[in-house]
C-alpha cells in the first residue's frame, strides 16, 4: 500500500515536471517567434523608410511637417535596433533633421533676446538667451548623434573614402558631414561643454571630397570652402575660398537645389561682411523665381530658403526690430527704393 502511493506520487511528481517543462518549452517557443516577428517587422520597416520614405519626404517642401515627423518617427525607428542591426544611415537623416527642428526653434528665442534688447527689457533678453542656449544644447547632441551613427555606418570621415555604392550613400554621407559641422557649431552657440570634438571641421573639409560636386549641386565644395573661410590658415595655398563658393551657388542655381547659397551666405557673415549676405538673399530669391526645385529634392532648395529667412530676419530685427515683412525676402530696409513690404500700415496692426 505503502509503494502504491510513492508510485502515485511520484507518477503526479513527473507529470507536474513535465507540465512545466512544456510551459517553459512554449514560452521560449513563444518568445522566439515574437523576437522573429518584431525582427520582421523592423526589417520591413527600415527598408520602407529607405526606400520609398526618404524618397517622398525629399521631394516634399513642408519644413514644419518633416520636423513634425523628424522628432516624432525617429525613436520608433531607432527602438528596432534591439530586434536587429541599428538603422545607423536612416539615424542619420533623422538625427540630423530633429537637430535642425531644434536650431530652428533657437532662432525664435535669439530674435526674442534681440526685440528684449531694443526695448531695454533686461529680464526678457536673459530669458531669451537662456532659451536659445538651452535649445543649441538639444540641436548640438542630436546633431552629434546623427554624426555618430554616419561613423557608425561609414567609418571616421577624413581617412580613405568609404565604399558609398548607392546615390542614398551618398547622399547620408553629405548629410552626416553637414550634421557634424552643425554639431560644433550648436556647442560654440549653446557656450556650453559637450564633448564634441573640434577637429570634425578638419576630418569633413577632406570627407567633402568622396562625392562628385557637379552630383550634388556644389555642396561638397562650399562646405569645403565654407571650412576655409572659416578657420583661420585653413585655406590651402592658391585657393580662394570666396571664388568658390560663388561657384558652387551657380551649380546649386542651375541644379535648382540652391543649398550652396546658405553655406556662401554663412561664409560671408563670418567675415561680417553683411553687404554681401543681403546679395546672396537676392541671388538666391531670383533663382527661385527663374528656375523651379529639383522635384527629387524640393525639401533641400525649401530647406535653403528656410536657412536665408532665418538671416534676413536677424538683420531685419537687428535694424528694424521686426523680422522680414511677408513677401520681402530678398529686399532690406536700406534699400534704395523703399519696397511695399518694407511699409507697414499702422491700422491693419491695430
Amino acid at each position: 500500500m505503502i509503494v502504491h502511493r510513492i508510485r502515485r506520487a511520484s507518477v503526479s511528481s513527473m507529470i507536474k515536471t513535465m507540465f512545466v517543462g512544456l510551459v517553459v518549452t512554449g514560452l521560449s517557443a513563444c518568445g522566439a517567434v515574437q523576437h522573429m516577428m518584431y525582427k520582421t517587422t523592423g526589417d520591413v520597416m527600415v527598408n520602407f523608410a529607405s526606400d520609398h520614405q526618404v524618397p517622398f519626404t525629399l521631394g516634399t517642401e513642408d519644413m514644419g511637417i518633416n520636423c513634425a515627423m523628424s522628432e516624432a518617427l525617429t525613436p520608433m525607428l531607432m527602438s528596432f535596433g534591439r530586434v536587429r542591426d541599428e538603422p545607423h544611415k536612416l539615424a542619420v537623416i533623422t538625427y540630423g533633421s530633429a537637430g535642425l527642428c531644434a536650431e530652428a526653434m533657437s532662432w525664435e528665442e535669439e530674435l526674442r533676446y534681440m526685440r528684449a534688447i531694443k526695448g531695454q527689457n533686461a529680464n526678457e533678453a536673459e530669458d531669451a538667451l537662456i532659451a536659445q542656449k538651452r535649445l543649441n544644447v538639444v540641436a548640438a547632441k542630436r546633431n552629434y548623434i546623427a554624426y555618430q551613427h554616419l561613423v557608425a555606418a561609414y567609418g571616421e570621415p577624413g581617412g580613405e573614402c568609404p565604399d558609398l555604392d548607392e546615390e542614398l550613400d551618398e547622399f547620408i554621407w553629405m548629410m552626416g558631414m553637414v550634421s557634424g559641422l552643425q554639431a560644433l557649431n550648436n556647442e560654440i552657440t549653446s557656450t556650453s561643454g559637450l564633448g564634441v570634438p573640434k577637429n570634425i571641421a578638419a576630418k569633413v573639409e577632406r570627407a567633402a571630397t568622396c562625392v562628385d560636386d557637379d552630383r550634388w549641386w556644389g555642396v561638397p565644395m562650399a562646405l569645403r570652402a565654407t571650412i576655409w573661410a572659416m578657420l583661420p590658415g585653413a585655406e590651402p595655398q592658391g585657393e580662394d575660398a570666396m571664388k568658390r563658393l560663388k561657384m558652387a551657388a551657380k551649380k546649386g542655381e542651375r541644379a535648382g537645389v540652391r543649398l550652396a547659397h546658405v553655406f556662401q551666405a554663412l561664409a560671408y557673415f563670418g567675415k561680417g561682411d553683411t553687404e554681401n549676405v543681403k546679395q546672396v538673399i537676392r541671388d538666391h530669391v531670383k533663382a527661385k523665381k527663374k528656375k523651379d526645385a529639383n522635384p527629387d529634392y524640393k525639401l533641400l532648395d525649401e530647406l535653403s530658403t528656410t536657412l536665408l529667412m532665418a538671416m534676413s530676419d536677424r538683420m531685419w530685427t537687428d535694424a528694424k526690430g521686426y523680422r522680414t515683412p511677408i513677401g520681402g525676402l530678398g529686399t532690406f530696409w536700406d534699400d534704395q527704393k523703399a519696397s511695399a513690404a518694407d511699409t507697414i500700415d499702422l491700422d491693419d496692426i491695430l
